[in-house]
């Protein structure tokens, strides 16, 4: 149990840090905490013994562990609220009636990747709660176009299709037809069945070329159903922190940003705004994610931040609070 004093010092350490990026010293905190540099240093070090401080190769000073950004948010924080210029962009997005409600999202997190200059993250909504109401084909080459899907709740999915073999516009066109009449309305999870059950039979009684068209189509809609929806803002701010100033970690960082599945595993079940620093984030020990998951009719999936450990956890959460109440989940 740390003692008021303590919390305060590892509250003034943790702000300052995360303001000015260098290790604090005592002197830098005798006159905030009226007492003597001997008094700090003395509860500096007992912090540090106690795992909430860490002590840099560099300088005297100390900066927060894991272990003390943990504490500091847990018990310390005090919830920000949005100023006005914050809140009247947001505003704006979600009073733009013209914006169906994954746009909304997307667009609301891109501006928080703006105000914050950490990388957003919008893991989209479920396939099961989006039923196909058009298709269309839009040919690029020969053997090549691409597959536009769009969905009850007005999402937009595309696709390249490439197509093997020597198959006539007809033939494409006559495919076209059948897949549209047989899996519109059909949600986008059950899609794979009613392609290989109901559509590839009639395919195969009324198209020439029918196993060419079948095998590229059904991996082009496939694909819309196995892979949510994943889209990124601001993937180079955190890499213009100081912290990322090393090429390897740079290298390591845009890495797991391209891989998919780790972005995935972002996914966030809890309806509570929650707070992963460091290494309980499972991706990198030198970053913090904030998320949380929203449901509204039917869509659903989770939006997230992400920082360097001295983020500011405050104005991160409120921002993100604010996006999940006009989202109304």
């Amino acid at each position: 149990m740390l003692s008021d004093r303590q919390k305060e010092l590892l509250k003034l350490i943790v702000e300052n840090y995360i303001k000015s990026v260098k290790p604090v010293s005592s002197k830098a905190l005798c006159e905030k905490l009226n007492c003597s540099s001997a008094t700090v240093r003395n509860e500096m070090a007992t912090l540090e013994n106690l795992g909430f401080l860490e002590k840099t190769h560099i300088s005297s000073g100390r900066i927060p562990s894991d272990k003390g950004y943990r504490y500091y948010v847990d018990n310390i924080m005090v919830p920000k609220d949005l100023n006005g210029e914050d809140m009247l962009k947001l505003q704006q997005i979600f009073s733009n009636n013209a914006l169906v409600l994954s746009d909304a999202i997307s667009k609301s997190m891109e501006i928080v990747s703006e105000l914050t200059n950490y990388t957003a993250v919008v893991l989209g909504s479920s396939s099961s709660d989006n039923k196909i109401a058009k298709v269309e084909v839009v040919p690029i080459a020969d053997n090549k176009m691409i597959a536009i899907v769009i969905t009850d709740k007005g999402h937009v999915e595309n696709r390249n299709v490439v197509i093997d073999g020597n198959v006539s516009k007809a033939e494409i066109k006559q495919t076209i037809d059948i897949i549209s009449k047989l899996i519109i309305g059909v949600p986008l999870d059950e899609v794979s069945s009613i392609l290989e059950f109901e559509v590839k039979p009639v395919i195969d009684k009324y198209v020439k070329e029918h196993e060419a068209l079948y095998n590229a189509f059904y991996n082009a809609f496939s694909d819309f159903a196995s892979k949510p929806d994943i889209k990124m803002s601001g993937t180079s701010n955190l890499l213009m922190e100081p912290e990322f100033n090393d090429a390897d970690k740079i290298r390591n960082l845009l890495g797991k940003f391209e891989d998919k599945d780790i972005i995935r595993n972002i996914r966030e079940d809890d309806d509570e705004i929650k707070i992963y620093i460091g290494s309980e984030n499972n991706i990198d020990d030198d970053i913090s994610i904030i998320k949380t998951y929203y449901y509204k009719d039917g869509e659903e999936g989770t939006i997230a931040l992400i920082g360097p450990k001295r983020m500011q956890y405050d104005r991160a959460e409120a921002l993100l609070n604010y996006i999940k109440e006009n989202i109304g989940s």
